[in-house]
């Protein structure tokens, strides 16, 4: 499993004299912040099924009797480069629909969700369309 690693300046501000009593043995010691790959995964798929149109893969046994699900998350990995992390989505989609607008949206969000909240840049966001869906009852974009 991979992991980042977000380091914090352990090195205190200068401060003057008056400040350096009141301070803290807690703030001198901020540590390291270890994202798991795996979590970093499951932001991107809970962003990517906040997107309308966008549904999964859900049952079945190795593929086998899976069916189209648009009430879970589609499936998400993540690779990490240091500060840097690559996701590769697995989704369906709605059809018809506009696949080009459609994708774009769904990466900017994912994107945005996920450097929010890691702190993490996106470099790069791989995108497998498994299936389509031409039934028009699905549900809308979460707000």
């Amino acid at each position: 499993m991979e992991e980042v690693m977000t380091e914090t300046n352990t090195q205190p501000a200068a401060v003057s004299v008056e400040d350096s009593q009141t301070e803290s043995p807690w703030q001198e010691q901020r540590g390291v912040t270890v994202i798991p790959a795996q979590v970093v995964a499951q932001i991107a798929a809970q962003a990517a099924y906040e997107s309308a149109n966008v549904g999964s893969n859900a049952g079945g046994l190795l593929g086998i009797g899976a069916r189209r699900n648009f009430h879970s998350r589609p499936e998400a990995k993540c690779d990490l480069y240091g500060q840097v992390a690559v996701l590769h989505l697995d989704l369906g989609l709605t059809f018809p629909t506009a696949l080009v607008s459609t994708l774009q949206q769904v990466r900017e969000h994912v994107s945005q969700r996920v450097e929010y909240f890691t702190g993490l840049r996106v470099e790069k966001i791989n995108i497998e369309i498994s299936w389509l869906n031409p039934n028009n009852q699905v549900r809308r974009a979460l707000r």
